[in-house]
């Protein structure tokens, strides 16, 4: 099964949130930490590597914090991915060609090198600044789990007797 690890999703949560606050904002390691639900031990890790990437600034002190280096439409999914786990193919017959004994000849090879083209493009695709556009729409927060979905109470509607009337044949 193709799978990102615990810490990229953690990465990927800690840029969406500097992304919903803009480039310029200045927030703290403990109040992304816990926003984002992301424990305590991996946090400074994580933070770490996206500095080490070029993707955050950090600011030390008291009023410190962290905030994007770049805009949130220049970060896309592809690059955290490749940051925190490096370049990761579906199958290992796309790492090393000359592993596999039918190489080229192979058509499983070719399907697989276009799904994994097809996988990278759709996560270049995928910036910041789409997926913060998403989380703040009020459907992207009810998915998230951020907001509740409001529910319309039913009006009441009161019976009363109605008052007998003729009956009145119709021809």
């Amino acid at each position: 099964m193709i799978r990102i690890n615990r810490q990229t999703d953690y990465a990927i949560r800690v840029i969406l949130s500097l992304a919903k606050r803009g480039q310029d904002e200045l927030v703290s390691t403990s109040k992304i930490r816990k926003e984002m639900l992301i424990p305590p031990a991996l946090a400074q890790r994580i933070v770490a590597s996206l500095a080490r990437g070029g993707f955050i600034l950090t600011f030390p002190g008291r009023d410190g914090g962290l905030k994007l280096a770049r805009p949130a439409r220049e970060i896309n999914l592809r690059q955290i991915v490749e940051l925190i786990e490096g370049k990761f193919f579906i199958s290992d017959c796309l790492v090393d060609t000359g592993e596999c004994p039918f190489d080229n000849k192979c058509p499983v090879r070719h399907r697989w090198a276009r799904l994994q083209s097809m996988m990278m493009r759709e996560l270049e695709q995928i910036t910041f600044d789409d997926l913060t556009q998403e989380a703040l729409s009020a459907q992207g927060l009810i998915q998230l789990g951020i907001a509740q979905p409001q529910v319309k109470k039913k009006k009441r509607v009161k019976i009363t007797q109605r008052s007998k009337q003729p009956n009145i044949p119709v021809h």
